[in-house]
């Protein structure tokens, strides 16, 4: 056989899996940015690398398929719908507290679905998975209550604080929040 042959179809060989390899690559990348939203970017930029960021991303995925993650049943909606009346009651009289019960019912809805409720990080990877788009909720919500602990959260930011555990806990109950106009939550 030719050696000029050769040397060609190995060069196609290479260029033929280098363009799958690439193809799989950015295949991967769009359903993990499609998957996590902002919480990719935020993920790359964390880890000041794509693929880094990518195989973080893809082992919450695997970590929570393990995980018995179930919807809630009627009455556990609805008990917990009941819950969160008070709390955003009690927001007029004792936001602080108002804020550590709506952050203590929001990993109580996270328990009966089945996420375990680890430290904060751990828990905000795993709901990334299923719940990307109000990750972000979460995570500004913690930072408000964090502040609050330390006494550095005025009344606007607690308020800020009660919409995005809302907004959580709308879509951990798999409810859409209601926001009035005035910004307020219901």
């Amino acid at each position: 056989m030719d050696p000029a042959l050769i040397i060609a179809a190995i060069v196609i060989i290479v260029i033929v899996v280098a363009a799958a390899w690439w193809y799989l690559t950015r295949q991967r990348s769009a359903k993990l940015k499609e998957r996590f939203g902002p919480e990719y970017e935020r993920a790359v930029a964390e880890k000041g690398d794509t693929r880094a960021a990518e195989v973080e991303l893809a082992d919450r995925q695997e970590r929570v398929s393990k995980l018995d993650i179930r919807p809630l049943g009627a009455d556990e909606r609805g008990r917990f719908r009941d819950e969160w009346q008070p709390v955003q009651a009690r927001f007029v009289d004792d936001p602080s507290t108002a804020v550590r019960d709506a952050d203590a019912l929001v990993g109580r809805v996270m328990g009966a679905r089945g996420y375990p409720v680890g430290d904060f990080e751990q828990r905000a990877a795993d709901v990334s998975v299923d719940h990307p788009t109000v990750l972000e909720h979460y995570r500004a919500a913690h930072a408000i209550a964090l502040r609050d602990a330390a006494g550095q959260a005025a009344t606007e930011d607690l308020r800020q604080a009660m919409v995005h555990y809302r907004a959580l806990f709308a879509e951990l109950l798999d409810e859409p929040p209601t926001v009035t106009t005035e910004g307020s939550i219901k």
